[in-house]
């Protein structure tokens, strides 16, 4: 049995995550009439996820960082198992196997606890590198960027498979972020970009210039997911066009709660921003961008303070998730950015997503409080 010393849970945090409770349920019950039939009492199961991811939280914080850190090579082969069962049990939604179906609680999503794992793996290899290797040759960073993108490519493949490019984005660039943070020499960062670009370049040339042959070696599946992703260049597609026209025609104020003059679908999750600015207008949605700048900072103001490196990273890892979907998903419902299925964090639909997000602020929680003590 474990006695737990009483603590306050830092209101800078949890705040705002009530805030983007509420707002993330009243969103939903005002986007009902545009949302398909099947998918009815979506503010009522929101509150439910919601409830259990509290839940989850308390339950990390209960059982403290440092057992999740222990479990850490547990978690992450739990998740790549996870992972791989789906091609053998998972279910097929819009042409993507991402889900395991649940009796009774609805279908579950391993890539989204796969980021946190992922967190949680890279701060241990990093944190243990730095301990090891105070200052590092060449050599040593080397072999140890390889063990990462090994760590790193196992689930990304798999991910990938499914298809899901969004979550593998969101893969690497919590990897970059970590990296980056550790201070390891910057060459490397040179490097890997530079690849990166040349990869990019050849794919895209092949693909404007040979889309037979592009077809022949990446598959016909790829081939619309890099024309699904280019459609933002010219700002056509379904979506984005209802989605603009939407925010749009908002206004200062707002068409009002529950008010939807202009249909798109995945309101309840890749565009509910779209939802929230055609309901509140360009007032509503200056405030809610006020609300997740104020956590992104706290977040980083936190990781800033932290003085245990594996805490640094756990927060950079999980800020650097967060603020990538927030532009991502906000960017591309005014078709600034590509459409890529990432969802508004706290805000959007999803179980799996939202205890995911839980997951991770346990975690946070336990970093802010340096009081809470756990005897045995």
């Amino acid at each position: 049995m474990k006695n737990i010393s009483k603590y306050k849970v830092d209101k800078t945090l949890i705040i705002p995550i009530i805030l983007f409770a509420l707002i993330s349920i009243f969103t939903l019950y005002g986007a009902d009439s545009i949302l398909p039939s099947y998918m009815d009492n979506l503010m009522s199961k929101q509150i439910l996820w919601y409830i259990a991811g509290f839940i989850l939280a308390y339950l990390v914080m209960t059982a403290g960082n440092n057992w999740i850190y222990r479990m850490t090579w547990f978690l992450y082969i739990l998740g790549i198992l996870l992972l791989i069962g789906l091609f053998f049990f998972g279910i097929t939604i819009n042409n993507a196997t991402c889900w395991y179906e649940i009796k009774g609680l609805g279908t579950f999503q391993p890539s989204e606890f796969m980021k946190i794992i992922l967190i949680i793996t890279n701060a241990n290899m990093i944190a243990k590198f730095d301990e090891d290797f105070p200052n590092p040759t060449v050599k040593e960073e080397f072999f140890f960027l390889i063990k990462i993108m090994l760590v790193v490519l196992i689930p990304s493949v798999l991910t990938f498979m499914q298809p899901d490019t969004g979550v593998v984005l969101i893969y690497l660039l919590i990897t970059f972020v970590m990296l980056f943070i550790s201070g390891i020499r910057y060459r490397w960062f040179i490097i890997v970009l530079g690849g990166i670009f040349v990869l990019l370049g050849s794919v895209l040339g092949l693909y404007f210039f040979n889309q037979d042959l592009f077809i022949k070696i990446f598959g016909t599946s790829f081939f619309l997911r890099v024309d699904r992703l280019l459609d933002w260049s010219n700002q056509s597609g379904y979506q984005l066009e209802n989605s603009l026209s939407a925010i749009g025609s908002a206004g200062i104020f707002g068409h009002g709660w529950n008010t939807n003059p202009i249909y798109f679908p995945e309101a309840q999750t890749d565009f509910i921003f779209a939802v929230f600015a055609s309901h509140f207008g360009f007032i509503g949605s200056a405030v809610l961008l006020a609300l997740i700048t104020f956590f992104d900072i706290r977040l980083i103001t936190l990781a800033l303070k932290t003085d245990k490196l594996i805490n640094k990273y756990i927060i950079a890892g999980v800020t650097g998730m967060l603020i990538y979907q927030q532009i991502q998903n906000i960017g591309m419902t005014f078709g600034l950015l590509p459409i890529t299925g990432i969802t508004l964090p706290f805000i959007s639909y999803g179980g799996s997503s939202l205890l995911s997000y839980m997951l991770a602020m346990g975690l946070i929680f336990n970093i802010s409080n340096e009081n809470i003590r756990y005897t045995t």
